[in-house]
């Protein structure tokens, strides 16, 4: 699935607009809403499918733009780590190759963003799903203003997390397919829901690092050039 990037950006307005369909307001009344107060954050999603290399492109962009990087998958590791209550379910989840409850992720997610003085946020590895994306825009009350998409081949993820040995529960090859699967059946209809409404980015993530940031960097200059 390829889209492809849009020759002019346009900076989208904070929206917090509650959509019709029963779905959404079942979600509502489950999350109820909130706010980040006072701030008025950029954000920006970051999707794409486990070894795409998102994570290595959005310490680039938080370097040259300024960003602060938050990744919803480093956010779930370090609670794991805390030996929470909720750290022991978000490890079994993950083990089972299953999605974090979006309010247990959402919550780590907010948190962070109102502790940091930064106003500009990349959202590494979240929304996974159309729920999760419910429940972010109600719950922080706002949407993304751009969306990225690491498009890459499903051999070259499996390839490429196989080889980082990073020690993680989900680097395994039962475990990386599951959640490719889980990937492709959940995660597209949100990247096709943020095409339609003109924020999606798509990036070729085949090549070297620099390569792919220089497909990277166009989105956020002409971020920067309409301030």
């Amino acid at each position: 699935m390829m889209f492809m990037i849009s020759s002019m950006l346009q900076a989208a307005k904070r929206v917090k607009s509650w959509r019709s369909l029963s779905t959404e307001i079942s979600t509502l009344d489950t999350y109820g809403t909130s706010s980040l107060g006072e701030k008025t954050p950029f954000m920006t999603f970051v999707l794409g499918g486990p070894g795409s290399g998102k994570g290595t492109q959005c310490l680039k962009i938080a370097k040259t733009f300024g960003f602060k990087h938050l990744s919803a998958g480093d956010l779930l590791r370090r609670e794991i780590l805390s030996n929470s209550d909720d750290g022991a379910m978000i490890l079994n989840t993950i083990k089972e190759g299953r999605i974090v409850p979006s309010e247990v992720t959402v919550k780590l997610i907010k948190k962070e963003m109102e502790l940091s003085d930064n106003s500009k946020f990349l959202i590494d590895g979240f929304p996974r799903t159309e729920e999760n994306r419910i429940a972010f825009e109600h719950i922080i009350g706002a949407e993304p203003n751009i969306v990225l998409f690491f498009d890459c081949p499903q051999e070259e993820m499996v390839k490429r997390v196989l080889n980082r040995n990073e020690g993680r529960v989900d680097d395994n090859i039962d475990t990386i397919k599951k959640r490719l699967e889980v990937f492709s059946a959940l995660n597209l209809p949100v990247i096709g829901y943020y095409s339609k409404k003109g924020k999606l980015h798509t990036i070729n993530a085949v090549g070297t690092v620099d390569e792919i940031f220089e497909q990277v960097r166009p989105v956020f200059s002409a971020c920067e050039a309409m301030k």
